[in-house]
């Protein structure tokens, strides 16, 4: 592996391409294992023959986006586990994508667990803080068509009764507040989310606790709005994470 990257590392030094016998000697090979290797990267379409050179082919490409896209995921597991900490509390983050609600990642400890998924998290946004809060900064029509396919019923006696009441809710919601609900997806437990800025895709993060450390929950979601809008935003999600 390290032969072959080196390899590729000199290929991408020539822009117009270079023979076999000058890569391997810049990348310390022996020619015998170089032609060997080349052939390798060349089927894999790391590298491509044109008119007796090598150049870089369509395969690095992709490897250079998937690279950056795990980055993109390392920091932001990086960044839940921060807060994690800094709060004492599971941290949650989601992103409505092709028509669904996406939880894309989750940093809790033994002491402090995540809320169990007992009911599908899909078809329940509209009883849980993250769905509530990807709900909101839909459009009519895109809300519409989700609440078609995942009809509001109650998931516990606190959840909201029906698509009107929901509706309302999310009406009444300002801009880049935080959504609260209390016992609506899992008895015991409150949540809290923030909508999180990622380009043209709405995402959330979202806190939750045990009931009885309620009065924890607004200054904690408080805290974690005030402190996380531009380090987040400077990560630049996109829809391929």
């Amino acid at each position: 592996m390290q032969r072959a990257l080196r390899l590729l590392e000199a290929a991408a030094s020539h822009a117009d391409g270079a023979p076999a016998k000058q890569l391997a000697r810049e990348a310390g090979i022996q020619l015998p294992t170089a032609y060997h290797l080349l052939r390798t990267l060349t089927h894999e379409d790391y590298l491509r023959r044109e008119r007796g050179v090598f150049v870089l082919g369509g395969a690095v490409g992709r490897l250079a986006v998937g690279g950056s896209v795990q980055n993109r995921r390392s920091r932001l597991e990086e960044t839940l586990k921060h807060w994690r900490d800094a709060l004492g509390v599971p941290v949650y983050f989601a992103l409505y994508r092709e028509g669904e609600i996406d939880l894309v990642a989750i940093a809790d400890t033994p002491y402090a667990p995540a809320v169990a998924e007992w009911a599908n998290f899909r078809e329940t946004g509209h009883a849980h803080a993250l769905g509530q809060c990807l709900l909101s900064q839909l459009d009519d029509r895109a809300r519409g068509d989700h609440l078609d396919r995942h009809p509001v019923q109650p998931v516990t006696p606190y959840s909201v009764r029906d698509r009107h009441a929901l509706s309302e809710r999310l009406t009444a919601t300002g801009r880049m507040q935080p959504v609260v609900e209390r016992q609506e997806y899992a008895l015991g437990t409150v949540c809290a989310a923030i909508p999180i800025t990622a380009g043209s895709t709405a995402a959330a993060m979202a806190i939750s606790l045990p009931l009885h450390q309620e009065e924890r929950l607004l200054p904690a979601i408080e805290q974690l709005r005030t402190g996380v809008g531009g380090l987040l935003n400077s990560l630049a999600f996109s829809i391929s994470i």
